[in-house]
């Protein structure tokens, strides 16, 4: 155990956390009505607060103001809504049709909650990633100890006050802290572990909960390719790609991490990539740092920097942005071309705002480069052809798939929403977030003697 947890924050966390596994069977038991009705105080307890959390966002990671129209919010608020209005249905027994030896009997799957869930939160979206999961958590009949993500503190502090406004801490409850916090808690039996963030943690939060043989939900990430055939039209598709590289600076699970064009598209690419770039970012030449948020932290503003070199020293071009500004940490969008694939960047998702743009001749060589690097928790695929999307579903795996499109198999709160080995484990969004966070249970009723 982690020396810097003192005796009484290790007390007070086994406290809580002894709180809410005696709660487990009273939540358990509880209605439809009664989960809409915390969920309904979440959400007027988000509408309140909803210009402090948008400063705070500010403040933390500079994403700009929008109020109560951020998407930090707006997600958040139609996850609790979809649940309000699907929760009584996905509570009911799933009838299932008995074999026929077994005609006579009753054969249903019954949806219990897992128990006690531990939520970690991550730094990128430290609002609606701590939320957008607590909404099933919550769904399901869960008790839950979230901690928000420290690298983030106002938007910790406004998450932590939402929480101990809405709920009883026997119910969901949050703890503040870093690093040993996290260990600490993960030394405790839950029942299930939430948590999205890199993979290499993952791999340490999968392994401590391993130790008493709770279920995790993992949200990582991975290098989302998209990929552009010829015929699509090039100056809506640079848009789309542009726009999902970039925002948040490009700390984002979901963000292109590098696109691929057919050779003979690569120069009109970047032309349309470079009007756009100074379309969404710049005036008058000027970087508008209010409309790019800043690297997250020292650490990470060079670990980016060091891959752009990198792959600089082994022939690549910047050929649009890349100035930085170390004491802001503020990195301009960039485009590379002539990457070397077994460059750095290559190989770590980036989290950052450069794009490296690819070319192939045969698309033979984007699914085996894909395939040979890892599943990503998304892929993008542009064309009007259905027999190139066929090809690129046929020869990839990913997490999910937006067609002709960005993100959009994310936005549609019906599709589960998850990544797939090393991109992560479990899904979550809807009826998949409330079954994720549910334990199947069989039930035989054996007909009468």
């Amino acid at each position: 155990m982690n020396t810097e947890i003192n005796a009484d924050s290790r007390a007070e966390m086994e406290r809580v956390f002894n709180a809410q596994r005696a709660n487990r069977i009273s939540l358990k038991a509880s209605t439809a009505a009664q989960r809409g009705a915390r969920l309904q105080k979440l959400r007027d307890a988000i509408v309140a607060h909803a210009d402090e959390i948008d400063e705070a966002l500010f403040v933390d990671l500079r994403k700009p103001r929008m109020g109560a129209q951020h998407f930090e919010i707006t997600s958040v608020l139609n996850e609790i809504d979809t649940a309000l209005q699907g929760l009584g249905d996905w509570m009911q027994d799933t009838e299932v049709t008995p074999s026929p030896h077994f005609t006579g009997n009753r054969t249903y799957v019954m949806y219990e909650p897992r128990g006690v869930v531990l939520l970690l939160g991550p730094w990128n979206f430290p609002f609606s990633l701590v939320f957008s999961p607590l909404v099933p958590i919550v769904a399901a009949g869960n008790a839950c100890i979230v901690k928000p993500n420290e690298m983030q503190p106002r938007t910790s502090a406004v998450t932590a006050k939402i929480i101990r406004e809405v709920f009883d801490e026997a119910e969901v409850a949050v703890f503040e802290g870093g690093v040993p916090l996290a260990e600490a808690l993960l030394d405790l039996p839950f029942d299930h572990v939430f948590f999205t963030g890199s993979p290499t943690v993952g791999k340490r939060v999968m392994a401590a909960a391993s130790r008493h043989l709770a279920t995790v939900t993992l949200e990582l990430g991975g290098k989302c390719p998209a990929i552009i055939d010829h015929g699509v039209d090039l100056a809506k598709t640079v848009a789309m790609v542009i726009a999902a590289r970039f925002r948040n600076a490009g700390q984002l699970c979901l963000a292109v991490d590098h696109v691929w064009v057919p050779e003979a598209l690569r120069d009109s690419f970047i032309q349309v990539a470079k009007a756009v770039i100074d379309q969404m970012f710049y005036v008058d030449g000027k970087l508008v740092v209010e409309r790019l948020a800043r690297i997250v932290d020292d650490r990470n503003f060079e670990r980016v920097n060091g891959y752009v070199s990198e792959a600089v020293a082994r022939g690549a071009k910047v050929v649009i942005g890349g100035e930085v500004d170390a004491q802001d940490r503020t990195i301009h969008p960039a485009v590379l071309v002539d990457v070397p694939l077994d460059a750095r960047i290559m190989h770590e998702e980036i989290f950052g705002p450069i794009l490296p743009v690819l070319t192939y001749r045969s698309l033979d060589e984007v699914t085996n480069h894909i395939d040979a690097t890892g599943k990503p928790l998304a892929l993008y695929a542009f064309s009007p052809d259905q027999r190139f999307i066929d090809q690129v579903l046929l020869h990839s795996s990913s997490g999910g798939v937006t067609v002709n499109g960005v993100m959009m198999h994310y936005a549609e709160p019906r599709l589960p929403f998850g990544g797939v080995n090393g991109s992560g484990i479990g899904r979550y969004k809807g009826i998949h977030g409330f079954r994720e966070l549910s334990n199947g249970r069989s039930i035989f009723v054996q007909k009468s003697l």
